[in-house]
């Protein structure tokens, strides 16, 4: 167990993270992610307020989905990543990351509040069940999520609690994210423990499912001083935000961040995956250099992947060195390893899309 975010989380559980990470791969995992923040925003204004912080699509998102979404600073900068859902009635359900929750909060509340009802929800817990047979696990104690597909959810009964899930999750995997009353959430957790397919997952597993699914970790691979086009988030900026019409830009940091996609060639940094030549694990805050010995970026995540076998990274680049197949060299205990721009996710997704 570690301190995180005031909470006291568990890094691994007896079968140790190796066993824990292919379990999730195999069968089903069930993380107890209750630190990340939950809040509703509720009012006929709060899809334009939400818009107004973030350069994606709110408006437009339908009724019973959900969508990435990026909380920007002034200057294009990433305070959070976070997920929203449209759950109808003009009300929104975000869940936000456990060390930014406060922030994420304030922030919301101080450009927003006016606009739409703030609803902070410290008394839920959430459940996160991945992996191809947890779908069978969940939908024995609660008939109906399997007729979910990824990215869409809608609210459950289980035991006279009510429950919100959605089909997705933080691994690559098909799964599930559980928003559960508190006073219900252990048991919860322990009748799903109960099913032949579950076992409980650790944050060390946590970490090396997501890098392998190529998502960021924030404060590692995105934060404050990193944009969604250096950061290789473009994809999470929908075209209505971006060119033409009422609804482009509009967000903080637009001027920058929409300069930036319209022209990558004024970036000086770009976030590329790597995989290692050679079996030496590198992880943050490794140095990169160029053949020459000259620094071209830095490592903000890695570690050996359990499935591949191979040491995998998440790192920032001079854009010239971001094209896949270049070689670069990460610097381990004074030695140059070689690796490998590779493209990510690392495995490919699994995701139920119906």
């Amino acid at each position: 167990m570690v301190p995180f975010a005031g909470y006291s989380m568990p890094v691994q559980y007896k079968s140790g993270l190796m066993a824990e990470h292919q379990h999730t791969r195999q069968a089903a995992g069930l993380f107890d992610v209750s630190h990340m923040g939950q809040l509703k925003l509720i009012g006929a204004d709060a899809a334009a307020a939400l818009e107004s912080l973030m350069p994606v699509d709110v408006q437009g998102l339908a009724e019973g989905k959900q969508r990435y979404g990026l909380l920007l600073n002034d200057e294009g900068g990433v305070i959070d990543d976070l997920m929203f859902f449209n759950q109808g009635n003009d009300t929104w359900f975000l869940i936000v990351n456990g060390a930014c929750k406060l922030t994420d909060i304030a922030h919301i509340e101080t450009h927003i509040g006016n606009r739409c009802q703030i609803v902070t929800l410290p008394t839920q817990g959430l459940l996160a069940l991945q992996g191809p047979q947890a779908v069978t696990a969940l939908s024995r104690l609660v008939p109906g999520v399997e007729k979910l597909v990824f990215m869409s959810g809608a609210s459950f009964a289980w035991n006279g609690a009510e429950l919100f899930i959605t089909r997705s999750g933080y691994t690559g995997e098909d799964g599930f994210e559980i928003s559960v009353p508190g006073d219900h959430t252990e048991a919860l957790a322990r009748a799903l423990l109960a099913q032949p397919e579950v076992k409980p997952i650790g944050l060390g597993a946590r970490n090396s499912l997501r890098l392998e699914a190529g998502l960021c970790l924030y404060g590692n691979d995105i934060d404050s001083t990193t944009t969604p086009p250096e950061a290789a988030l473009n994809w999470a900026i929908q075209k209505v935000r971006r060119t033409g019409g009422e609804r482009a830009g509009g967000f903080p940091g637009a001027a920058k961040v929409l300069a930036q996609i319209d022209n990558p060639a004024s970036l000086t940094k770009k976030r590329v995956g790597l995989i290692a030549k050679e079996r030496v694990p590198v992880r943050e805050p490794a140095v990169l250099e160029n053949l020459d010995g000259q620094h071209v970026g830095h490592v903000t995540s890695g570690l050996l992947s359990p499935t591949l076998n191979q040491p995998i990274a998440l790192a920032y680049v001079q854009p010239e060195y971001a094209q896949p197949g270049t070689e670069v060299f990460a610097m381990v205990r004074g030695k140059p390893v070689a690796m490998v721009v590779s493209p990510t996710p690392f495995l490919p997704p699994r995701y139920h899309r119906g």
